[in-house]
């Protein structure tokens, strides 16, 4: 074998060993943390009111929407003066945002699964008069959702995300629709939220169905689920061994608990 010939075999190695690096660090290298806590925006609202949580006819709040169920008996609401507004916050601590999509795993038709609880956003709303419902920006720490594959999570934060660049998805309400009347509580109420969803620097409409309902004056609980497009967003699942035919659809899912602010 001439020099020359080990020169360009060397070289080749080289180039293989250094593809091989660079593929790992950008499909399954190390990622970023959480900038930090989760902070909610504050929603544009009215001016609030606290509700006396000693009172012992707690009423409805904010859940609202089109023909709720009549057939149980609901609590009615408490004198609220015109025009004030209780403002609500999300609970990280009791909420989660999920991602469900389909992929081919080893010959095996799966869901993939993503959650995390770092979701921010506040609500404020008139139990009085649920047609002034406000919803603010919902931002979402992408960098903690988790699967059950670390392989998978790296993948998702290095390549599909880019999370050390887009650190938070979020969504932007632009308009509540089948919400009116007045609350009641446990009574769950049944609405679409239209908006604009950012992930990495894209931005496209999207509708969630949401469902609230009010435990409480002070704590309301709910969920809201879209279904997205991939391709909408240019998210592109890298190479990567036994994993095939991966969905354009994905699932987005926020259960939330949001508890009334103290000013």
């Amino acid at each position: 074998m001439n020099r020359n010939r080990i020169v360009i075999i060397a070289i080749a190695a080289l180039l293989v060993v250094g593809a091989g690096f660079w593929i790992f660090n950008s499909v399954l290298g190390d990622t970023q943390p959480a900038s930090g806590p989760m902070t909610a925006i504050p929603v544009a609202a009215q001016p609030t009111s606290m509700p006396d949580p000693t009172a012992e006819s707690m009423s409805a709040t904010p859940a609202a929407t089109a023909q709720p169920p009549r057939e149980a008996p609901t609590v009615p609401l408490a004198e609220t003066p015109p025009n004030k507004v209780i403002r609500y916050q999300i609970v990280s601590d009791e909420s989660t945002v999920s991602f469900r999509i389909a992929e081919d795993l080893r010959g095996q038709r799966v869901e993939a699964v993503g959650t995390t609880n770092q979701v921010a956003g506040e609500i404020a709303v008139n139990p009085s008069d649920l047609t002034t419902a406000q919803i603010g920006v919902i931002q979402v720490n992408a960098r903690t959702f988790t699967t059950d594959s670390s392989n998978r999570d790296r993948a998702i934060r290095n390549f599909i995300l880019n999370t050390d660049r887009y650190e938070f998805i979020t969504f932007t309400p632009t308009a509540i629709e089948g919400l009116s009347g007045s609350g009641a509580l446990d009574q769950p109420f049944t609405f679409t939220i239209r908006g604009n969803l950012t992930i990495r620097d894209i931005t496209r409409p999207v509708v969630f169905e949401a469902t609230v309902r009010a435990e409480s004056a002070e704590r309301l609980v709910g969920a809201a689920t879209t279904t997205v497009k991939r391709s909408d967003y240019n998210l592109q699942i890298p190479s990567v061994p036994f994993v095939a035919n991966v969905s354009d659809d994905v699932v987005l899912t926020i259960n939330f608990v949001a508890l009334a602010v103290t000013q």
